[in-house]
């Protein structure tokens, strides 16, 4: 299994609230290689959470285009879709259904997926992030911040996918957690040679996990650097110099 490739060509997001249409995202492109870590970093507001729901089909795609291994996505997204690309969202919480075990949670992706061996799959899936079997019958409100994440992380890669998104995983963890939830992923991710977009506001997270970012503001694309670039600073634009000023001693 290898990671899927990924182009966004020009993409525009807008929304509308009654008489008013807010253009989200502006014309934004980026290609991300497989098996690459691609960072998408801005303060709130400037797009970058919504790049990732377009990918999903969970934000309206005004314009532009978004292809997976040279094809076009189907809108709706399909079960097949599914299969290959996953996503992590930010709230731990709120992402876990708050009745159903951690079986249950585990079970339904398995389910539609029509995976055979599904009690051994939970239990590896578990053991894969760091949890014993015996959080099985656990409800979400029985686990810390971090076990949550981590349960969400155990979802998203049951059903074998190629493609991770990653939006804020780690922004709503205690700071001791954020670390051994982003080497987690780090591990996983050459593990399950998978193909990685992760959004951050803050640099510091970026620089650990992907070896190239865009840097994005109200919408539109600012500026792209890789991994050398950030470590040396050689940053061209005032914002990103910001950013980087709000990371200092924690970027490389």
């Amino acid at each position: 299994m290898t990671g899927g490739k990924i182009a966004v060509s020009d993409l525009s997001v807008t929304f509308v609230q009654g008489r008013r249409r807010i253009r989200a995202v502006k014309g934004v492109s980026f290609s991300v290689k497989p098996l690459e870590s691609f960072g998408l970093v801005g303060e709130s507001g400037s797009g970058k959470s919504t790049v990732l729901r377009a990918i999903c089909g969970l934000a309206p795609v005004s314009g532009g285009d978004i292809r997976i291994d040279g094809g076009a996505i189907q809108q709706p997204r399909d079960k097949a879709f599914a299969r290959r690309v996953q996503m992590v969202f930010q709230d731990p919480y709120g992402s876990l259904h708050p009745r159903h075990t951690i079986d249950r949670v585990l079970s339904e992706p398995l389910s539609i997926h029509r995976f055979a061996d599904r009690e051994e799959r939970i239990v590896q899936a578990l053991k894969d992030v760091g949890l014993d079997a015996r959080f099985r019958f656990r409800l979400p409100h029985q686990l810390s911040g971090g076990q949550r994440q981590r349960v969400a992380i155990a979802r998203a890669l049951i059903v074998e996918p190629e493609i991770l998104l990653l939006d804020e995983p780690t922004s709503a963890l205690d700071a001791s957690i954020q670390a051994e939830v982003l080497n987690l992923l780090n591990r996983l991710r050459e593990e399950r040679s998978l193909t990685v977009i992760m959004v951050s506001h803050d640099l510091a997270v970026i620089d650990h996990m992907c070896e190239r970012l865009l840097v994005m503001r109200g919408g539109e694309a600012v500026e792209a650097l890789d991994r050398s670039s950030l470590a040396d600073r050689k940053v061209s634009s005032d914002y990103t110099r910001a950013l980087l000023t709000a990371s200092e001693g924690y970027v490389r």
